[in-house]
């Protein structure tokens, strides 16, 4: 039996809910404004985590959070808002079939940030993997 790394199974669960994501988000902004559906979405998000961490008794004082993460936190927080604020008006004015391979060239720019910013080694391999997600995207947009 194949056996897959925890990680492994956590990001095909992403991406399965990320798709999902996409389809039920183009319908959900059919008739409603776009920053009004990413607070709905974002209130949904919330109540979640808030059950997980309850269910699974997974809550920790705040106060014993380092400052440096608590300010990346904070960061990613807003790009993420501003990611959602940003997909939802494209979804809402674009196709979802064009709008999610976009979206996905996230991909190859992470693969350049972890390199740039984390120090991560660029193999051969991610390097064209990267540059055929970017070419995917773009085809798949024209």
């Amino acid at each position: 039996m194949l056996s897959l790394n925890h990680w492994l199974v956590f990001a095909l669960g992403s991406a399965v809910f990320a798709a999902l994501t996409a389809i039920l988000g183009k319908l959900g902004v059919s008739d409603i404004n776009s920053n009004l559906a990413t607070l709905i979405r974002t209130l949904v998000i919330l109540l979640m985590t808030v059950g997980f961490l309850t269910l699974r008794g997974e809550w920790q004082p705040l106060n014993k959070i380092s400052s440096f993460s608590a300010t990346m936190l904070v960061l990613s927080g807003v790009a993420t808002g501003f990611s959602w604020l940003c997909y939802y008006r494209a979804l809402q004015l674009g196709p979802a079939s064009k709008v999610a391979p976009i979206d996905k060239l996230s991909v190859a720019i992470v693969i350049v940030f972890a390199v740039l910013f984390l120090n991560e080694p660029l193999s051969w391999k991610m390097a064209l993997g990267g540059v055929l997600i970017t070419a995917g995207a773009v085809l798949l947009a024209l």
